[in-house]
């Protein structure tokens, strides 16, 4: 390593460049010096070569031996310390690049207030960074950075992987700031049940449901879609409470109610992290079985498809007979392959929630 680095046109000198042109002056050899300085040789010979800070200890022996002040020596280091942080600061802004071309300016300035910076890539990085909390947006590469990853599947792409951790970022940080009493499974089994009863609400539910998971220490947050994501949602344990996350591209009535009792089966399991689309495994598949008999009784299902008959008319008196919303039986039907998706007598039973999207 050298005593020096140049970089932009500047050179900044470690203070051991400087020790040594003392040492050489001196006529002594670096051993004899480091012994009149009270060190070891190879102290002194880590200092010189630029491997090693200048300590404390050092700066004020340093000034005793040769008539200098303390300050003089601290002040070489921080100087050098200084211009090594800007450049690495530099050099991670070029790594923070390759990063953010996975995330998408508009996403954060449209939905979140962040300004705008047309063509300005190192203020929007900035800009993006401050927002999510971080320290660089490189973090956001790693796997489990903000929660575990349930899928080992490969086909999840490094800019998935990216796109999914900024998602849950800004809702941890979102249930950061809320205030709420310390997680509670008894009470987040009664406001599941309580959800349950909302399936038709198709305006109101929203405030509701995240009211009555607050009151049992679970926070509840509906974000913008960040494309690309892949995620269909997310669940953390934070110190006293639990971050349940789902994503707005999925609010048809059967798609948004099973994604969020998939994540309440994650959550009442003691499992946390992310849920990918198309994810299997065992984990999955009991979350995945949560989810189907909580929004549907399963013997009352059993009889329903037996019946055979699946038109708009019995949908509906089925939806009605069991207190839910018609999409929902009609998303399980698709699902299980019992009616077509591209059934246009049927789409009238399928309902677009209007949620607003927390921001």
């Amino acid at each position: 390593m050298s005593n020096y680095i140049e970089y932009n046109g500047k050179i900044a000198f470690h203070p051991g460049y400087y020790v040594k042109e003392i040492v050489e002056e001196s006529g002594l050899t670096q051993e004899d010096f480091a012994k009149r300085l009270d060190t070891t040789p190879k102290n002194l010979s880590l200092l010189i070569r630029g491997e090693q800070n200048l300590s404390i200890d050092i700066a004020m022996k340093l000034s005793r031996m040769i008539g200098t002040t303390v300050s003089y020596w601290l002040n070489l280091q921080n100087a050098y310390d200084a211009f090594i942080a800007e450049f690495r600061s530099e050099k991670e802004l070029e790594q923070e690049k390759e990063t953010f071309k996975s995330l998408d300016y508009k996403y954060f300035r449209e939905n979140f207030g962040l300004p705008d910076l047309p063509r300005k890539i190192d203020e929007q990085i900035i800009a993006v960074r401050e927002f999510l909390k971080v320290a660089t947006l490189s973090v956001f590469k790693k796997r489990d950075m903000a929660v575990s990853f349930r899928s080992a599947s490969n086909e999840i792409s490094n800019g998935n992987i990216i796109k999914a951790n900024a998602m849950v970022q800004i809702a941890i940080n979102k249930a950061l700031t809320m205030d709420a009493p310390k997680y509670n499974k008894v009470k987040f089994k009664q406001a599941a049940d309580y959800a349950l009863s909302l399936t038709k609400e198709h305006e109101e539910f929203y405030p509701l449901i995240k009211n009555a998971f607050l009151e049992a220490g679970v926070i509840f947050v509906i974000l913008p879609n960040l494309p690309g994501s892949k995620i269909n949602g997310a669940t953390k344990k934070l110190e006293k409470n639990v971050m349940l996350m789902v994503n707005d591209r999925r609010l048809n009535a059967d798609t948004f109610w099973f994604t969020l009792f998939h994540e309440i089966g994650h959550i009442l399991h003691g499992d946390y992290g992310i849920s990918f689309e198309k994810e299997t495994g065992g984990k999955e598949e009991i979350a995945d079985a949560f989810a189907a008999d909580s929004l549907i009784d399963p013997e009352a299902y059993k009889k329903f498809v037996k019946e055979k008959v699946f038109t708009l008319t019995t949908i509906q008196k089925f939806a009605d007979l069991i207190d839910r919303d018609p999409g929902i039986v009609l998303g399980r039907l698709q699902n299980d392959g019992l009616v077509r998706y591209d059934d246009r007598a049927l789409q009238s039973l399928r309902h677009q929630y209007k949620v607003k999207v927390s921001s």
